[in-house]
């Protein structure tokens, strides 16, 4: 009977320690496993964030060495075109930024200021709001006193100058975008030139003789076709809020003048 309840102990034994080993490498593959997965997920993210690196790199290196094989001449002053229109642009953008106003809500504030504190009030107001709209009222205010044809006179005179400062230096934004592809289309007919004074030098007919020339004349046209597109979308948003805020000065000026004849009749 003992012996019996030995040998039992010992394939009770012999069992627990088969069923903990295959548990234990049970445990052991599954952390194995995870473990393999989250590796390989962590090398393809870094993979795709090298290779995100390695094409933005190689997208400005590409910029770059076509930039180069363009010509620093022609390509030089294309790009200082670009520069200069992109500057003038620029501050033209935050200028007419600066001068919009709300037409309506000065109006108004002129209208209550003028009659509750009769002109002086009305210039205060105006003196303290930025804008050429402000400005024009300011000047008709300021003529107020001697007649409503000098009022206007004055408006209109003042009007002219505002829209001259609106408009300063937009000419050169039209100039660089012209200049541009023009340069491109020089290097073209130079590139061109090269190319067949190689074919001649040689006396031969060979691709790899005109490919440099011909390389560089369609490089410097694309560049000077960029440079234009590019200015050119500048020029149009500047010229649409440079008629914007002209339209808001015409009609801000017969407001004005309405405003006086009421004033001048009320007393």
């Amino acid at each position: 009977m003992k012996k019996l309840f030995s040998i039992l102990a010992i394939a009770a034994m012999v069992c627990a320690g088969s069923f903990s080993a295959q548990a234990n490498s049970y445990n052991a593959n599954n952390v194995h496993e995870v473990i393999t997965s989250v590796s390989s997920n962590i090398i393809q993210d870094a993979d795709a964030g090298a290779a995100d690196e390695a094409e933005s790199a190689g997208f400005h290196q590409e910029l770059k060495k076509r930039f180069i094989e363009g010509g620093p001449g022609f390509m030089g002053i294309v790009l200082l075109c670009l520069i200069l229109g992109l500057a003038i642009a620029i501050e033209r953008i935050i200028y007419l930024n600066l001068s919009t106003t709300n037409t309506q809500k000065l109006a108004e504030s002129v209208e209550d200021a003028l009659n509750s504190g009769g002109v002086e009030a009305a210039k205060e107001v105006c003196r303290n709001t930025k804008g050429p709209v402000a400005s024009i009222y300011y000047q008709g205010l300021d003529r107020a006193d001697e007649s409503i044809d000098a009022a206007e006179k004055a408006v209109v005179a003042y009007g002219g100058v505002q829209m001259g400062q609106l408009e300063k230096n937009v000419s050169w934004i039209s100039l660089f975008i012209a200049l541009a592809p023009m340069l491109g289309f020089m290097g073209t007919v130079i590139g061109m030139i090269q190319a067949f004074d190689k074919i001649e030098a040689a006396g031969d007919m060979q691709p790899s003789l005109v490919a440099g020339g011909i390389k560089v004349a369609l490089l410097t046209t694309v560049f000077g076709l960029i440079v234009a597109i590019i200015l050119q979308i500048f020029y149009n948003y500047i010229i649409a809020k440079i008629d914007s805020i002209v339209n808001n000065m015409e009609d801000a000026s017969i407001t004005l003048i309405d405003m006086l004849v009421d004033y001048k009749n009320k007393k």
